[in-house]
């Protein structure tokens, strides 16, 4: 249950803070004193979203944070299953920034909202305008059913079951899309793949053709310089090794005098060991230098076939053909395997399937198992509600699984005799629908372990004895739920073990929206108010103590 619930910077709200009772909770106020806004407070503690819009100050944060006992509830195997740590004192924390940006907390842990919305739905049911209206659609019906028939956890099971199907489903069909584009391209990339295999690239190979194309169209100008060059060193008048071996010698003649030239002897002697290895080298690559004309047609042709490649596949380099053909031999690799691969992919997802359906069908069994008692139990209570001839139909419809299971049910209704069930949104009142509602509420409570039930006017068109009978009923509840009701009727307000009163203040030009706890001359006179309007007459007084004695 909520032991405290703090609300701070949130719509009208500067700052809330209300501890509720363990049993029944009534809260009231007059139309816009901003009950409805602390309820969308709470809505963001079970990961409803939120935008910047609901900053009461626009320069703070906003920050919503509730605490709540779980100690009896059994809930430490559903926060192992989100790594969460657990405490019987759980604290729930929601945060929008200034920019709008929100962050949820569980215990001081940053969880995602869509776990916040899990965690919430064991901790509080909310119960408003909104869901009244909720209850002709379908997908609510089946909710509401598998409440009654206590399916929770097991729900939880068949959608992780779910989940994994449609993804190894997923994973399936996409394989199979790209086997089928796989063999439409696998004639043509086979061809592209024999068509370089036979060229037979190697690394490098464009590079050194094209430098090897260059000197045999050049060679008769390089073996010109290279013969230059060679005259220079050796062979000319002026040539330089000889040169250089005289004024070795000159130098070694000197150094006979002193040490001190040995350094520069030294340096000539290698000077004119390397020029002389240089002369050997020039006069060994001027003999390999020729001019080869048979050659120089093969590596033309050969460059031919590299630049055809190139421009039929788009690239610049001869590596990236490369790279081409070891993708097509990738791709034929995989399209001999996908036959494989494909079988593998479908049998997993039968077998997941199976489980699917197997777990669909106990779901199915669970609910069709409660469905007569349900039924029974629900116009039994709307007799109770002063509805003596309402009868109610749950019709069902097999259908592929989904998320929800493979049940489709709708529930049918007539409020009076001779008459045939139909839809709800055909065949029942504001009233109706809220005594319906009610109804429906205090059998799930019966058969759940929900810490908190919240009513927001759930009262909408009811009064008199049947408003009487309400109470009765939402006190039984609260024998075993903590239960807030958010209300406009006396007999409900006066029947709460805690009265809070929200209400609106004008501070510095600006509406504020405050809750406050009742003491019991307070909720006198305020249920009064109720009854008789701002100023109740001591029949209304005397009206609203005789509520409250009830």
């Amino acid at each position: 249950m909520i032991t405290n619930l703090l609300i701070r910077n949130y719509a009208l709200i500067r700052e809330l803070q209300m501890e509720p009772s363990p049993g029944l909770n009534t809260i009231t106020g007059e139309t816009g004193a901003g009950k409805s806004i602390m309820l969308g407070a709470l809505g963001l503690l079970l990961g409803n979203r939120a935008d910047t819009k609901v900053l009461f100050d626009e320069d703070k944060k906003c920050v919503i944070e509730g605490v709540f006992n779980v100690s009896n509830y059994d809930l430490q195997s559903l926060f192992d299953q989100f790594e969460l740590d657990y405490a019987d004192e759980t604290i729930i924390r929601r945060e929008i920034s200034t920019s709008g940006k929100s962050r949820a907390f569980i215990n001081d842990t940053p969880v995602t909202l869509d776990i916040m919305k899990t965690i919430g739905s064991f901790l509080v049911d909310v119960h408003s305008q909104r869901d009244t209206y909720l209850l002709g659609s379908p997908a609510y019906q089946l909710h509401i059913i598998d409440g009654y028939a206590q399916n929770a956890r097991f729900l939880i099971a068949y959608q992780g079951l779910y989940k994994e199907f449609k993804e190894l489903e997923s994973a399936w069909l996409v394989l199979k899309e790209k086997a089928e584009e796989i063999r439409k391209e696998a004639d043509y990339n086979h061809f592209l793949l024999n068509e370089l295999e036979e060229a037979d690239l190697q690394p490098g190979e464009q590079e050194a053709l094209e430098e090897e194309l260059k000197i045999i169209e050049h060679a008769e100008e390089i073996k010109t310089k290279l013969f230059e060059c060679q005259q220079l060193l050796e062979n000319s008048e002026y040539a330089v090794n000889p040169s250089l071996q005289q004024v070795l010698k000159d130098i070694e003649s000197v150094s006979r005098f002193s040490t001190h030239f040995e350094p520069l002897k030294e340096r000539l002697e290698s000077c004119f060991l390397e020029l002389r290895d240089i002369a050997k080298d020039i006069e060994s690559e001027s003999n390999y230098v020729e001019f080869d004309k048979d050659r120089q047609e093969e590596i033309q042709q050969r460059l031919a076939t590299i630049f055809q490649l190139l421009q039929k596949h788009h690239v610049l380099s001869g590596d990236e053909l490369i790279a081409i053909r070891e993708d097509l031999r990738a791709k034929a690799d995989r399209a001999m395997n996908l036959d494989d691969d494909l079988q593998q992919a479908e049998e997993a997802m039968r077998k997941k399937e199976k489980q699917l359906l197997e777990a669909a069908g106990r779901l199915s069994e669970s609910r069709a198992a409660v469905i007569d008692d349900f039924k029974d139990k629900l116009e039994s209570l709307l007799a109770g509600l002063a509805m003596p001839h309402a009868s109610v139909l749950f019709e069902h419809e097999q259908i592929s699984p989904n998320s929800h299971g493979a049940d489709k049910y709708r529930i049918l209704f007539s409020a009076n005799a001779g008459i045939t069930p139909s839809e709800l949104k055909h065949v029942a009142s504001g009233g109706e629908f809220s005594r319906l509602m009610f109804a429906v509420k205090y059998l799930l409570a019966g058969r759940t372990s929900l810490p908190t039930i919240v009513f927001d006017e759930i009262d909408a068109g009811i009064s008199g004895e049947v408003a009487m009978k309400m109470v009765k009923m939402m006190r039984e509840m609260a024998g075993n739920h903590q239960v807030i009701a958010i209300t406009h009727l006396p007999q409900i307000a006066a029947s709460g073990k805690v009265h809070y009163l929200v209400y609106k203040e004008h501070e510095n030009g600006r509406s504020v929206t405050r809750i406050r706890r009742l003491q019991e001359g307070e909720r006198e006179m305020e249920i009064a108010k109720m009854i008789g309007g701002e100023n109740p007459t001591e029949v209304a007084v005397e009206n609203a103590r005789e509520l409250l004695k009830r």
